[in-house]
């Protein structure tokens, strides 16, 4: 099988192709237009496999996706821009990558009569939020999004349903809890809590810090998409969780613990707006249609991922500082294949 993988350079994307090349014979390309959030050094251990290709540019570009499609048989589409505050600051770009480039990628897909199937990545943030007392969510629950991320993710969802029903492509929609693990961006939670605190710095916690996630590795997500790649049915939609609700404070409480810090260091700030209560995700259907379930406990993963923090202080400390961007450059030169057309 030859996969092309969109937003590869991000967290989970890079996490999912080291995945796929340590464990199946199948070849990549990874488009990736490196944004702010996509960094080159996540995956500069395997870019001289033979079965890897980085090429950069967006999804919205209708040429280079067309070009790159004729050479592939499936699609995981991970290229979004994910981040809550950002999109309540500024939703436009949100819009453009997450709906239109979305609409591009199925209308390649389909131009091209790609044999494989098309995994779309989405999140349970389209689901909205939960009440103390509610039960998690189900795939058949209704799309009740509460930001511009999560409106843009689930607009990109209804697309890919459309287009299965339309045009009968075999199209599979994840939806997942929130992910930890290596090289995750130092702008969500746990990454951040767990730089502060090598810096010194105070730990800024939305409101009363009461707000509940469902949290996942990296890794059990990366398993959950192979496995609807492999596996999954036409049209079906599949949660992936943890089965691990925690309020972020016992998230920082538990990082701080592992480095050994005081939770003095905490500071409460303004909740955003239209901050979400409550992630909770029922995966019964997925780990019987699948065959997955989520294999790494909490107290393993976060104890893993602040080691991995700690023992690669060169990574973050080159996104604080900026020079992660010059990485391309000195790999590929200035040429840049991103703009849209």
């Amino acid at each position: 099988m030859k996969i092309l993988v969109t937003g590869g350079c991000g967290f989970i994307g890079s996490n999912f192709i080291r995945l796929i090349l340590s464990s199946r014979d199948y070849e990549i390309i990874n488009l990736d237009a490196l944004t702010y959030a996509g960094n080159l050094e996540n995956l500069s251990d395997i870019e001289t496999d033979p079965r890897y290709r980085f090429v950069r540019g967006r999804i919205e570009n209708k040429r280079l996706v067309s070009d790159l499609m004729k050479e592939v048989d499936s699609v995981v589409n991970f290229a979004a821009e994910s981040h809550v505050d950002r999109s309540i600051h500024e939703a436009t770009p949100f819009i453009t990558t997450n709906v239109l480039g979305t609409q591009v990628l199925l209308d390649a897909f389909r131009n091209a009569s790609c044999k494989g199937t098309f995994v779309h990545v989405s999140t349970d943030e389209v689901y909205g939020s939960l009440g103390p007392d509610d039960p998690p969510f189900k795939e058949e629950d209704p799309l009740l999004p509460n930001s511009p991320y999560s409106a843009s993710k689930a607009s990109s969802d209804l697309l890919c349903r459309a287009a299965w029903k339309t045009f009968g492509l075999p199209v599979v929609i994840t939806r997942c809890s929130n992910n930890y693990g290596p090289y995750q961006f130092p702008e969500k939670l746990i990454p951040l809590m767990i730089i502060n605190s090598l810096e010194g710095k105070r730990l800024p916690v939305y409101g009363d810090g009461q707000n509940v996630r469902d949290w996942i590795f990296v890794e059990d997500h990366c398993r959950g998409c192979l496995a609807a790649l492999e596996r999954g049915d036409a049209g079906a939609i599949y949660n992936f969780g943890g089965q691990c609700e925690k309020k972020n404070l016992e998230v920082i409480s538990a990082i701080l613990q592992i480095l050994g810090l005081s939770e003095d260091m905490i500071e409460f700030v303004d909740d955003r707006p239209g901050h979400d209560k409550r992630y909770a995700m029922d995966t019964a259907y997925t780990e019987k249609a699948l065959g997955w379930s989520p294999t790494i406990q909490f107290h393993q993963g976060i104890e893993r991922t602040v080691k991995w923090y700690v023992e690669n202080r060169q990574w973050w400390e080159r996104i604080m500082s900026g020079q992660y961007l010059s990485y391309y450059q000195r790999q590929y030169g200035s040429k840049d294949r991103g703009q849209i057309t």
